[in-house]
């Protein structure tokens, strides 16, 4: 990339011309207030034929190769032409990619075409993946290293203005780093300082021929680039884009570096082709990546840029279902492409609205670069059109109705996904030039409801008028397009002989259901008509039938007819797209009324939603008594528990011994302890551990009362304070100190005496007994570490004065 001195009076030159040419192309000033005529607003696309499918577009990737670039730029270079060739919405657009850099000694071109103009079906697109990799070959004995916009530009609108419809939408995206460098060519003159002058005036007369043609250029520049010259390029080339929107226009776009010009290039591909673009996920193989569609698309692209065609690509709908990569599935087309290139795309007619899943998997040694997935889509609406009257006469005001849905039948009642639209409706017919007529959705006037996305104006037909009309809704957004098709009426001359009136029932309905409705008929004629009901602008097998089809008038004579819309099964939940005519068949089909249907149809109730009253119920019913039982089994629990009883075991000639059941200790209800009788050693009781032998057994009742188990005995009845033999000479007594308690203090009273010493068991597990006039411990004081709750033996030498003198209630 090298510098030039006189760009900058190129541009001034440029801008100024880009003035003059966008005054002369738009024509005379429109008077003030007046609606923009449609022609002005819709591309030359729109205004052809309408098809299923994308409008197509021509259009031409022309890239930088000068020898500025690195070999990652390139690379990126490569990656973004491919991006948006395959990212190409409609199979009946053209495309072809031209690298350029400059012409400076024998045997070497200024351009290079690498893909030939190609139709974007499905065999051309992967002709274009393959053929845009020759972008990263460069080969200096073929191509200078200077930067040559005019031959670049002049190959471009070659290739886009040869064999093609002049309806078309035509458009140049420029990709370079660099600044116009013909310093060293002999095709600008054999004077090196006159060059530059000679290429900036065959770069004015290309961008003449650029709006001749109706082509538009769309600059992108990246590095150290004249964003001046840019802007000069992209004002001079024609400025009518494919709506009537500043986004449509075309503008540069400038980055700092190569690294984003592939997210960049594809947004600037949807602004000049009325797209928009979902950025997705990113993420290195294996992985899943994500990207929303939104519910107003008709035609769409899921671009992977993986780098390395070693990444493989399985698409995933918004239901979880795997697509194909070709074919048909679920009221969708789907055909992939790009599969052995830098970036794959999977196309996609009627997509399923909602987040879409990419699933990624690659083999090792090709799961280092992060693979970007976006949306490239477009929203092609139909309009539904009403009149009101459906037959005006001349000179009378009529109230046109316009609501949009896509081709799967989905009416579109969320303002926010037409964000910035402008409706308008253009009427021609016989004895009148065509006009147009704004229409707003803003709750003033005729229009009903503000934000209802039923956009409502008002015309009156011209005195001229003297038979047929022809009745044509035109909208702009970024992302959407209309299908134009007409809504076709008469003009009524003098008193038309029959009149109708149709209602329908409005709310909501289950697929399966029935819509009622009534239409009332007057005929004032001598002679019986017959009225044709039908629906119009429903989608092929929309699921919804009218019945009568035909009504019989008789002559003279008034009929009130009732009339059903049936739903099939399968019918799809939202608003019911499509309106109904009323048409009489002996008056040269004459719409005598019509109407939006208006009913929306909600999925089938679940089980739950029929039975939620019921269900709540049940469960409010089943909570309390889940509570009551909880609060019973708490209670009952509460009058089971062991904790704090006390167990003594006495015999005769042996030092008495203590197990106090502590929390957590009596599990199940159940304390289970056994008596140690160790040679040499006092017997001991013991809590049983896991495998312990001849264990005994104490629950309690519900009544509060003890039942003992001895080993391998039966259950014993006890009360508190009661004692049960163990043989040899031994007994266990119990002691409650709940019980006890209970008894000394009654209900509210605190643990402590009026002394101030401590009640018996108010300590946690230790007996302080009675002696002569004072008190001492009777057992001796625990020692660390004695897990089991056993009150220790008095130790060698220990005062035992009234250690047998124990208190049974206690």
């Amino acid at each position: 990339m090298r510098d030039t001195s006189r760009t900058r009076t190129l541009a001034g030159a440029l801008l100024g011309l880009a003035a003059l040419a966008a005054t002369t192309a738009a024509g005379p000033a429109a008077a003030p207030g007046a609606p923009a005529p449609l022609a002005a607003s819709a591309p030359a696309g729109v205004r052809a034929a309408a098809a299923e499918g994308a409008d197509p577009v021509d259009f031409a990737v022309v890239v930088d190769q000068s020898k500025s670039l690195s070999a990652d730029d390139l690379a990126r270079e490569v990656e973004a032409a491919a991006l948006i060739a395959q990212g190409e919405i409609s199979e009946r657009s053209r495309a072809t990619v031209i690298g350029f850099g400059s012409s400076e000694k024998p045997g070497q071109s200024a351009v290079r075409e690498v893909c030939q103009l190609t139709v974007a079906d499905a065999v051309g697109r992967d002709h274009l993946s393959d053929c845009v990799k020759e972008l990263s070959r460069r080969d200096e004995r073929k191509m200078g290293p200077g930067t040559d916009f005019p031959a670049a530009l002049r190959q471009a609108l070659d290739r886009l203005t040869e064999d093609g419809e002049p309806a078309t939408p035509k458009v140049v995206f420029l990709l370079t780093d660099g600044r116009l460098d013909v310093r060293d060519s002999r095709a600008y003159g054999d004077d090196p300082r006159s060059r530059t002058e000679e290429a900036e005036k065959q770069l004015t007369e290309q961008l003449a021929r650029a709006r001749e043609e109706s082509v538009q250029i769309w600059p992108l520049g990246f590095g150290d680039v004249d964003r001046t010259m840019l802007s000069a390029m992209a004002a001079g080339g024609y400025r009518n884009g494919c709506a009537d929107l500043p986004s449509a226009r075309p503008r540069p776009r400038v980055l700092d570096g190569s690294a984003e010009i592939g997210k960049v290039l594809q947004e600037t591909f949807a602004a000049a082709r009325c797209a928009r673009v979902a950025q997705g996920t990113v993420g290195k193989p294996p992985a899943d990546l994500t990207v929303t569609i939104p519910e107003i698309a008709t035609d769409g692209s899921i671009t992977v840029s993986k780098h390395d065609p070693k990444v493989t690509v399985t698409y995933y709908d918004p239901r979880g279902r795997k697509v194909p990569t070709r074919g048909t599935f679920d009221g969708s087309v789907f055909e992939a492409t790009g599969q052995n290139g830098p970036v794959e795309a999977l196309r996609v007619k009627n997509p399923r609205p909602g987040t879409w899943r990419v699933h990624l998997e690659a083999p090792e040694g090709h799961r280092d670069r992060e693979v970007a997935v976006r949306a490239i889509w477009q929203g092609k609406l139909r309009s539904a059109v009403t009149l009101d009257p459906a037959s005006p006469r001349p000179g009378e005001k009529t109230v046109v109705e316009v609501r949009m849905q896509t081709r799967r039948g989905v009416v579109v009642d969320d303002p926010r996904l037409l964000k910035g639209i402008k409706v308008s409706a253009q009427l021609s017919g016989s004895g009148f030039d065509s006009f147009s007529v704004p229409l707003a959705d803003d709750g003033k006037g005729p229009d009903r409801r503000a934000g209802d996305v039923r956009f409502t104006g008002t015309l009156t037909v011209p005195d001229g008028a003297d038979g047929d009309l022809a009745l044509r809704a035109g909208m702009s957004a970024p992302g959407v397009t209309g299908d134009r098709r007409p809504l076709n009426a008469r003009v009524t001359l003098g008193t038309p002989p029959v009149k109708a009136a149709l209602t329908v029932e409005r709310g909501s309905v289950h697929p399966g259901g029935e819509v009622r409705g009534r239409l009332e008929v007057r005929n004032s004629d001598s002679t019986a008509h017959t009225l044709r009901l039908a629906l119009a602008d429903r989608p092929p097998g929309g699921g919804v039938r009218i019945s009568p089809a035909t009504v019989e008038v008789p002559a003279e004579g008034r009929r009130s007819v009732p009339l059903t819309l049936s739903l099939d099964p399968d019918v799809a939940p939202g608003e019911i797209g499509g309106r109904i005519t009323v048409a009489d068949a002996d008056d040269d089909g004459r719409i005598l009324d019509n109407g939006f249907i208006g009913v929306v149809v909600e999925p089938e109730p679940s089980i739950v939603d029929k039975w939620w009253g019921a269900f709540l119920a049940a469960a409010v019913l089943l909570l309390g008594l889940a509570a009551f039982a909880a609060v019973r089994l708490r209670a009952r629990n509460r009058r089971r528990d062991l904790t704090g009883v006390r167990l003594e075991l006495r015999g005769d000639g042996i030092r008495p011994d203590e197990l106090t059941v502590r929390p957590g200790q009596s599990s199940g209800g159940e304390f289970r302890f056994t008596v140690d009788r160790g040679r040499g050693t006092a017997p001991a009781l013991r809590r049983a551990g896991p495998g312990a032998a001849a264990v005994h057994r104490l629950r309690r009742s519900a009544s509060g009362r003890f039942l003992f188990r001895p080993d391998g005995g039966r259950d014993i009845p006890l009360s508190p304070g009661g004692s049960a033999s163990l043989g040899e000479g031994l007994e266990i007594v119990f002691h409650d100190r709940r019980s006890a308690a209970s008894r000394r203090d009654g209900p509210g009273r605190g643990s402590r005496t009026s002394g101030g010493s401590r009640t018996p068991g108010s300590d946690g597990g230790r007996r302080w007994g009675r002696g002569a006039g004072r008190s001492r411990p009777t057992g001796r004081t625990e020692r660390p570490g004695d897990a089991a709750g056993r009150v220790p033996s008095p130790a060698a030498g220990e005062p035992t004065a009234g250690a047998s003198r124990f208190d049974p209630n206690f």
